[in-house]
């Protein structure tokens, strides 16, 4: 890797076979900045012989692995910071757990600030906490701070993670990730968070991020995809199914994002057997959840999109402190909501949404459901009828 950012090689190539990784690849830091040394490898090109060929490989579970792991980023994958090119391998951690004592958990593959002209395609990565996590804080070396922006995610392969499979966060930007697979992630198989530990939440806030023709099924716990704040970022063409407990996709502000704006847009996906029960099955949630737990989302439009055999509501607007105004959601089909409506919402739901060429059927508790004490309006569509009390 050195000889490759030095200039010195211009690949480096991983032949063919099970290749044992116990300590993640990153950069020496010889001013030795940060409590684990985290500077990230840039300009560099990785390439195996494909992802069922070249595998990387850990025996030692990250909690487990004492000096060698950091407490969250694990002993097995890359730590990336700037313009780095992988393709064509596997990594597979041994993650035992979400997280435990001392902040322990079951480490990530790929993480690190990620920078600019990045690009990862058909990599396979599983047993890991986290598949990809893009973004570091700005406390975390400062001088060093940037956001990822024009990442590119191709041909991934993700399975059997504790939590994300790809999480876009502290400031990522213009940013795809698309053709690619998630298989029982335990957390948001894919999620933009615009989170706060940036250098500058007036500016760095995550934004014109998509999600583009991705397959995510059996997440055990949380989304399928799920967008917290920032704005122009798009969900489109993905085929969402089985979700355990939460919704095929979410939009949501609770985990503090920095607030919505602009557009949001969800179209032309698929969502079958979505939604589900949660927190001591004290929340249901529908396969699209709207969720303004405190600041507003506005700017939203679901377009062009089939919602199948939902565990309960098609598109459900949950009770919160903050308002989904000016919603739009046109050319949708809602078929079969087993334990719920076709579009509800709850009795603390603010804002209103209009319905253009929006057909629902088989919903187990009425089409169009506005709870009582609501002040959410549905406009055009199905005519709306009131919960009982």
């Amino acid at each position: 890797m050195t000889a490759d950012q030095n200039g010195d090689i211009q690949c480096v190539w991983i032949p063919a076979g099970q290749w044992r990784q116990e300590q993640k690849i990153l950069t020496d830091d010889p001013l030795n900045r940060g409590t684990h040394n985290q500077v990230g490898i840039k300009n560099v090109t990785i390439r195996g012989a494909g992802m069922w060929h070249s595998q990387l490989y850990t025996l030692t579970p990250p909690h487990e692995a004492g000096g060698i792991n950091h407490p969250h980023e694990g002993n097995f994958g890359f730590d990336i910071d700037d313009n780095t090119k992988i393709s064509d391998i596997a990594i597979f951690g041994s993650g035992t757990i979400r997280g435990g004592d001392g902040n322990h958990e079951g480490g990530v593959g790929l993480n690190g600030r990620f920078g600019k002209d990045t690009k990862i395609s058909n990599v396979w990565i599983e047993h890991a906490n986290v598949g990809v996590w893009a973004g570091r804080d700005y406390s975390n070396i400062p001088e060093l701070w940037g956001p990822g922006d024009g990442l590119e995610f191709t041909g991934m392969r993700i399975r059997n993670t504790y939590a994300d499979g790809i999480n876009f966060a502290n400031g990522t930007r213009n940013s795809t990730v698309f053709d690619s697979s998630f298989r029982n992630t335990g957390d948001d198989a894919l999620a933009v968070w615009a989170s706060r530990y940036v250098k500058d939440t007036s500016v760095d806030i995550g934004h014109d991020n998509h999600f583009r023709n991705n397959t995510i099924q059996l997440p055990w716990r949380a989304n399928g995809i799920a967008v917290y704040g920032g704005y122009g970022n798009t969900i489109e063409n993905n085929l969402i199914s089985d979700t355990m407990n939460y919704p095929g996709i979410m939009l949501a502000t609770d985990h503090d994002p920095l607030p919505f704006s602009g557009q949001t847009l969800i179209a032309g996906n698929g969502l079958h057997r979505t939604g589900g029960a949660f927190w001591g099955e004290a929340q249901e949630f529908g396969a699209i959840t709207l969720f303004a737990a405190g600041q507003d989302i506005p700017g939203v439009t679901i377009r062009d999109t089939d919602i199948h055999d939902s565990t309960y509501d098609g598109i459900q607007f949950k009770s919160g402190g903050g308002s989904v105004p000016g919603a739009q959601i046109r050319n949708v089909r809602i078929d079969k909501s087993n334990n719920g409506a076709g579009i509800l919402a709850h009795g603390g739901a603010r804002g209103s949404a209009t319905l253009t060429d929006v057909s629902i059927s088989g919903s187990a508790t009425g089409d169009v459901v506005v709870e009582p004490g609501s002040q959410f309006k549905i406009i055009g569509g199905p005519q709306p009828v009131k919960a009982r009390e």
